[in-house]
């Protein structure tokens, strides 16, 4: 077998690689069944011997890679790439990375006379000039903003000089150009150096580079504005317009409002007309509307001002809502809402606003929040806090003394003298307002109230007859019309008023609740149904208007129908038990005792002091068979006991002025466990169930003689509800719904 083995010579150093293509037959597989020494290593344990540690030639002759021969290591020849040589057969050291070299030497700082490092320092002093120029402006130093500007722009004219001599034109910073320029003409203008701001604009204007600069020629229609130079104002403006896409609608309202200003100071009111109308047709504000009634107003055409004050009153003001006033119905923000109402802060902001305002030089503003400190009072429905009967008192002997003869100072004088309940000395002031102007409705209106409240119903139904045929499709002078039927013992003439006022306002809930108590009066059960269901699907939290339909189910056996409405009426008075007692009865009239119980068990737990309820508990269980009835039975004979001795205390501490306590608090009157009386249900409603009147405040006059009978009342949706004479009688904790608008007493 040694005989195929070749040796490679060891004179042979430099060729290290000679046979490494020679055939070795040894591998040669065909012939390894007739190898005697490879079938006796097979069969024996010298083939399963772990190799030698020590290296081995090959067979051919040839070292192993990386085996040590003679003392020199074998090359990887893979690995030549890496960096090995020959010379580590001459015993030099593996080294690929070079490290012997030592370290590297430290990069070169860059000089700072460079193009580059100069242009970037020159730009910064250029953006530092310019927000040192934008704060002597926020200052009022508006010379040294200028001057900031001029020395920003003479940078950065320099900046660009040097840019085009280390780069191409295409890498000028267009940006920072832009707000120097934009800046420099800003300060120009507020310097009133219309000239030069002008030629400014136009640098920036005229450079296609600058993307949506055309928006500019706004600010250069505002200098010729200031200027006076209408014509040119109106140009640019209208070019400025064009620049401006159809989605951004905020800014064509814009420039259309300054073109609608220019025209106004030109005289040419009917094209000022054209562009507010516009505006009020796109995106109504108020001052644009208000500007529009001027217009018309400037050309006498006084129907249009009329409806553009309509369109006018329409606009939302624009404010926020008071923090105050609590926006939802959910419990635990109206109890944040009342936690913070009166605290710390909102005293100091009381104290601290108005009068800090006053105190300024801005006094005319203190006047704005006054009105719209008395508008919130008035939307919270704090009529007292939202009226200053002294100061409108003294206000108005000032505008009577001033001009005897003006109806509308008149009036306001009788409102005030009306709200202090002298109503023979308001009608006064009021026949006075007639006799200078007699087509002034306001006092035509306050006066047929006055008669109203001194019981002179003929003398007030004759004022409102009057007031009708000049107002024809006033919905309040139609529901005092019909109030007055009703205090006169007319219903049928009241239901007609009223079916008038509906035609005008279909949808107001307290009108349509007003007739369907009108026909319950009259005995038409019915027509009251139809009435008082549509007023319940406008407004589905009157508490009245649920109690009289729950009633009604009642009445005509519809236990399931009635559930509803109590149910309905406990959640907005979850605080009144006999709501629950009712939905309990009606579930146990139905036949649902198991419901009734549940229910009765449920209230005892919300209110465990009321005595009906544990009534009904004694009597269900025992009819039921329960072991509860024994309890319920103890808890009933202590708390009636306790009532006892409460009563007896209180009838001593009034010194034997006698008279026992009324209905006990919770009673669920008309459930006395056994049948449900009808007729006294229908006497508790009609009780109960009363006119929905408004304050009957008078109207205020709030415009001169020039105000004619188809005069529109400013307060805007208020002539859409009207309310009746008498206050609305509801229970201490009923729901506050929404009140109709007859208060016509100034904010």
């Amino acid at each position: 077998m040694m005989q195929n083995v070749h040796l490679a010579p060891e004179t042979d150093e430099d060729d290290l690689y000679s046979g490494y293509n020679d055939y070795n037959p040894i591998y040669d597989i065909e012939e390894l069944e007739n190898d005697a020494a490879f079938q006796q290593a097979v069969r024996t344990s010298h083939g399963r011997r772990p190799p030698s540690k020590t290296s081995l030639a090959s067979s051919i002759g040839r070292p192993m890679t990386g085996a040590i021969q003679d003392g020199v290591t074998r090359p990887m020849t893979a690995v030549r790439a890496a960096g090995f040589t020959k010379a580590a057969l001459r015993g030099s050291a593996f080294d690929p990375l070079s490290q012997s070299r030592g370290p590297a030497s430290p990069l070169e700082a860059k000089k700072k006379d460079s193009p580059e490092e100069k242009i970037k320092q020159l730009e910064k002093e250029v953006n530092e000039l310019v927000e040192e120029s934008c704060i002597a402006n926020s200052c009022g130093d508006l010379k040294l903003a200028l001057e900031k500007a001029k020395d920003a722009g003479r940078k950065e004219r320099v900046l660009v000089r040097q840019r085009e001599q280390v780069t191409t034109p295409e890498n000028i910073n267009l940006d920072l150009t832009y707000s120097v320029l934009f800046n420099l003409a800003s300060q120009y203008s507020v310097n009133e150096m219309y000239a030069e701001a002008l030629n400014t604009y136009q640098v920036i204007v005229k450079n296609k580079m600058f993307s949506n600069a055309g928006i500019l020629k706004m600010n250069m229609g505002n200098i010729y504005l200031k200027q006076r130079n209408y014509s040119k104002a109106i140009k640019f403006y209208r070019m400025a317009l064009d620049q401006v896409p159809s989605v951004n609608k905020q800014m064509r309202i814009k420039i259309m409002q300054n073109i609608g200003v220019t025209f106004i100071q030109a005289g040419q009111y009917s094209d000022a007309i054209n562009s507010y109308e516009h505006i009020m047709s796109m995106a109504p504000n108020l001052k644009a509307g208000y500007n529009l009634t001027i217009c018309y107003f400037a050309i006498g055409d006084r129907e249009k001002m009329k409806k553009a004050f309509q369109k006018l009153i329409t606009v939302p003001l624009e404010i926020d809502e008071d923090k105050y006033i609590s926006p939802s119905d959910d419990p635990h923000t109206n109890l944040v809402t009342e936690a913070i109402k009166n605290d710390h802060l909102r005293q100091m902001e009381r104290e601290r606003c108005v009068e800090v305002v006053k105190a300024s030089q801005y006094v005319e503003l203190a006047n704005d929040l006054e009105i719209n400190k008395a508008v919130t009072y008035l939307r919270q429905k704090d009529y007292n806090q939202g009226k200053d009967f002294a100061q409108a008192s003294s206000y108005a002997d000032i505008a009577v003394n001033s001009d005897r003869y003006n109806p509308a100072a008149l009036t306001n004088k009788g409102n005030t003298v009306f709200a202090n309940g002298d109503y023979e000395k308001a009608a006064e002031f009021y026949k006075e307002a007639l006799r200078n102007d007699s087509s002034c409705t306001e006092a035509l209106y306050n006066i047929g109230l006055t008669y109203e409240k001194l019981n002179r119903l003929d003398e007030a139904l004759d004022c409102f007859l009057k007031l009708h045929a000049i107002l024809r499709n006033s919905a309040e002078v139609l529901y005092q019309i019909a109030n007055i039927y009703e205090l006169m013992e007319n219903p049928s003439q009241a239901i007609e008023w009223l079916m008038q006022v509906v035609s005008v306002i279909p949808t107001d809930p307290q009108v349509l609740s007003k007739l369907g108590e009108l026909y319950d009066r009259e005995g038409d059960k019915s027509q009251a149904f139809q009435y008082y269901y549509e007023s319940y699907r406008y407004f589905p939290c009157n508490i009245e208007v649920i109690e009289w339909l729950g009633a009604y189910y009642i009445d005509t056996q519809f236990w399931e129908k009635a559930i509803q409405y109590f149910e309905r009426a406990s959640l907005i008075q979850p605080t009144q038990v006999k709501w629950q007692l009712m939905v309990a009865s009606c579930f146990r009239r139905s036949g649902n005792y198991q419901k009734a119980l549940d229910t009765y068990k449920d209230t005892h737990r919300k209110f465990p002091e009321n005595v009906e309820c544990l009534r009904f508990l004694v009597r269900l269980c025992t009819d039921l068979g329960l072991k509860d009835a024994q309890e319920y039975a103890r808890k009933l004979k202590r708390l009636e006991k306790m009532k006892e001795i409460r009563e007896q205390r209180i009838k001593s501490g009034r010194d034997g002025s006698g008279g026992s306590r009324g209905k006990r608090e919770g009673s669920a009157s008309g459930d006395s466990g056994q049948n449900y009386s009808a007729s006294s249900k229908g006497e508790r409603l009609s009780a109960r169930l009363r006119a929905l009147p408004g304050t009957n405040e008078p109207y205020e006059s709030s415009s001169n003689k020039e105000i004619d009978a188809s005069y529109v009342d400013p307060l805007g949706p208020q002539i859409e509800r009207p309310k009746t004479a008498a206050k609305k009688r509801i229970d201490e904790d009923d729901f506050a719904d929404e009140e109709l608008g007859d208060d016509l007493l100034p904010e």
